[in-house]
């Protein structure tokens, strides 16, 4: 049940994260109210996976692992955003640390 409120943790702060242009600096009431709601859930789901057992370290890991691989694929799809090597080297170290990190908690 943990894995499974982080990964709703997960894909909300995506969500909250790619629609933070929106808001317009907060200044758009609409669209802020939204990233804010969906952070404050994406926080509430994290919570409670932590709560059923999942390990703060390896919870923060993912979280932060998957949320950095989609949100700058996000970016370059889907707003143009510029690729390159010392990016793409950036993401892979990330990726690599997630990994290691769960490798590590499985023992």
């Amino acid at each position: 049940m943990a894995i499974t409120f982080l990964a709703g943790a997960i894909v909300l702060e995506i969500i909250a994260t790619s629609l933070l242009k929106t808001t317009e600096g907060f200044t758009k009431l609409g669209p802020t109210l939204f990233v804010l709601a969906a952070y404050g859930s994406a926080f509430y789901l994290l919570a409670r996976s932590l709560e059923k057992g999942m390990e703060t370290g390896i919870a923060y890991a993912l979280w932060a692992g998957v949320g950095v691989f989609v949100i700058a694929t996000i970016g370059i799809i889907a707003f143009g955003e510029p690729i390159s090597m010392s990016k793409l080297a950036g993401i892979g170290l990330i990726i690599g640390g997630v990994i290691t990190l769960n490798l590590a908690g499985a023992h």
